[in-house]
């Protein structure tokens, strides 16, 4: 799966060689190669990896980019943390990025203040993560971004009573609460919620959705990280026939990437969710992304939001080391990236709200429709420009 890691570090030694007295900007990664969760830091490692191996031409003269990479194994902060220490401290990076977990991403919090790193996340998407440190920025999203306008889509959908299922860990918990927010502002009523044991369990979700069936809503929200569990979940719902007991169900993204739809199978079809990408969008900058990933890894696994996020924080620290000119400056840096946009992401506009350092992006209202031999995520619409609150974002 990561013979890419492989050829990215093979291509920085030969550009540092090649290099006489290059400017050398170091970019720690920590990520999650190994464990049951592997999938994802997978797909976050396809997109930087992309980015970077199609960009480096663009870089300024006699400047590079060297990244380095750690494995943090899956939800571990403190593993997490400790790398964070080592890649500042022995490696002297000057940018750090990556994280899969945003306990992970928030444990590094104290480490990139201390040493004025900026701290880039790539996935974790708790909305509190960012405001740990003034050092802090992500070009992931949060999962009151998505689940808050999905409460309000479903209550206006004629939805009357809705369940919440989610995996007990802070972005599981926050979706859970954003998406009752809405449906109750709408009109709904929740009658109650399960949490599922955090990763490495991968729980036997029967029990806990056996409860929602005996509750009765007529729609289900569901959280829980993106990849096998995402099958293991929808399986249990099958297995139940949830769909017969008249419950429908919703959720954000997390729920269907794009790479595990065919493992889902058709029980995904029709289902309904919000999101931040799909790799089946029409944009011509999704169309140029999807054709250049499946050039670089084939057409066996599509990319997914985990890849189009980490395309765009790859871009975000070239276009830093470009503005730089590669000598990086911790508050310098922040103020840069505070204040970075780009109109041509594969996931349409996004931007970094200065005040915030929270993102702004296009929040879409999708559909699981089968096209040809293989199931889609359509946009079917679009939401426009969403704060982290999942709010109508308004330029200042």
């Amino acid at each position: 799966m990561h013979k890419s890691r492989l050829f990215v570090g093979a291509t920085v030694l030969t550009l540092i060689a090649g290099v006489a007295s290059a400017q050398t900007v170091k970019v720690g990664i920590i990520n999650t190669f190994s464990g049951p969760d592997a999938q994802q830091g997978d797909m976050l490692e396809r997109g930087l990896q992309l980015y970077y191996k199609l960009h480096q031409k663009d870089l300024p003269a006699g400047v590079s980019i060297q990244l380095i990479e750690r494995d943090d194994t899956g939800l571990n902060p403190e593993t997490a943390k400790r790398l964070a220490q080592e890649l500042v401290t022995r490696d002297h990076v000057n940018v750090l990025t990556g994280f899969v977990w945003s306990p992970n991403f928030m444990s590094v919090a104290p480490v990139a203040t201390e040493a004025k790193v900026p701290t880039i996340s790539m996935n974790a998407a708790a909305l509190p993560a960012v405001g740990m440190s003034p050092y802090m920025v992500r070009t992931s999203f949060t999962l009151t971004q998505q689940a808050y306008p999905l409460g309000l889509w479903a209550a206006k959908h004629g939805f009357k009573k809705a369940f919440v299922a989610n995996t007990d860990y802070a972005p599981g918990n926050e979706g859970s609460s954003a998406f009752s927010k809405g449906f109750k502002e709408g009109g709904g009523d929740v009658l109650g919620q399960v949490k599922f044991p955090p990763p490495p369990t991968t729980p036997d979700f029967a029990p806990y959705l056996q409860k929602v069936k005996d509750a009765k809503p007529d729609v289900l929200y569901i959280f829980v990280p993106a990849g096998a569990q995402a099958t293991s979940v929808m399986k249990a719902a099958r297995d139940l026939d949830l769909k017969g007991a008249g419950v429908s169900i919703v959720s954000t993204e997390d729920l269907v990437p794009d790479e595990e739809l065919k493992n889902i199978g058709d029980q995904a079809v029709g289902l309904v969710t919000s999101g931040i990408y799909s790799a089946d969008a029409t944009r011509p900058q999704n169309k140029a992304f999807v054709a250049a990933y499946y050039k670089e890894y084939g057409t066996a696994m599509a990319p997914d939001f985990e890849t189009a996020d980490a395309f765009d924080g790859m871009k975000m620290i070239f276009d830093l080391v470009k503005e730089s000119k590669g000598k990086i400056d911790g508050p310098a840096a922040m103020d840069f990236i505070s204040h970075w946009k780009d109109p041509s992401s594969p996931k349409g506009e996004v931007m970094i709200d200065p005040a915030t350092r929270q993102i702004v992006e296009h929040v879409y209202m999708r559909k699981v429709e089968q096209q040809g031999d293989k199931l889609v995520d359509t946009e079917t619409d679009d939401l426009g420009l969403t704060t982290a609150l999942g709010q109508p974002y308004t330029a200042k």
